[in-house]
């Protein structure tokens, strides 16, 4: 089995990613900027018998980036499955967002989706074969306070639709997931930044979600596994609501 790499995959959707891919028999990677974190996932998938690595690294740096992915050939063999997960939320109005809070999250997300594309690409094209997933967002069609994420999570989409384009003649498929309301830190974290509990936002989604629940990691994580398999080969430039309900 290929080898894959997921980018913040110390928890929440990028940790039940990794866990999903091990279970489907690829060695991973598990890139994270908190090692540690990164270390405990590695270690439970290596525990369930799998193969992983857990290496620290800054998907906006690119010598960071290219020693992770060095690193990652070199221990598990190159990689044929990229994820670009990592993200951050610097939330805000846009009359109060700082240039910071802007260019932090389009670097984290969208330099970052870049950076380890281009660093993974390279071994996906000599072997004529890879699958690259990119996680988008439902914020992608407009959210209050998101403007700098939903800009992302919308270049993103972008992003893919070209990777698919241009890639396609190497076997390399590209494909986007765009998550809806997932119960992670991330959504904890937007509790806070609303002042509401974190029951009550749970709720809030809930009463407006079709199937009525809330997401969870692995919802996120079994759409993944389906774009990395062979069988998807045909599937390329897409992006995918897994929300619940339908999304345009």
């Amino acid at each position: 089995m290929t080898t894959a790499i997921v980018t913040g995959a110390a928890r929440g959707i990028g940790a039940a990613t990794a866990k999903r891919l091990a279970a489907d028999g690829h060695p991973v990677a598990v890139i994270d900027l908190d090692e540690a974190a990164a270390s405990l996932t590695a270690e439970e998938i290596v525990a369930h018998g799998g193969r992983a690595t857990a290496i620290a690294a800054d998907v906006a740096d690119a010598d960071s980036v290219r020693a992770a992915v060095d690193r990652v050939a070199a221990e598990l063999g190159p990689p044929g499955i990229l994820v670009n997960n990592a993200g951050v939320l610097r939330d805000n109005l846009l009359f109060k967002m700082s240039e910071t809070d802007w260019d932090t999250v389009m670097n984290v997300h969208l330099r970052g989706a870049f950076l380890m594309t281009r660093a993974a690409q390279a071994h996906m094209v000599s072997a004529s074969w890879g699958r690259i997933v990119n996680l988008s967002s439902t914020s992608a069609l407009g959210n209050r306070g998101q403007a700098n994420y939903a800009a992302a999570k919308a270049g993103i989409q972008g992003f893919t639709k070209t990777l698919a384009v241009e890639l396609g003649r190497y076997g390399i498929t590209a494909n986007a997931i765009a998550p809806g309301f997932i119960q992670t830190d991330m959504t904890k974290a937007t509790a806070e930044r609303l002042g509401v509990s974190f029951e009550a936002l749970v709720d809030a989604q809930v009463s407006q979600i079709p199937v009525s629940r809330a997401g969870v990691p692995d919802d996120i994580a079994a759409a993944v596994s389906y774009f990395c398999r062979k069988e998807a080969g045909f599937v390329s430039g897409q992006v995918l609501y897994v929300a619940g309900g339908p999304k345009s």
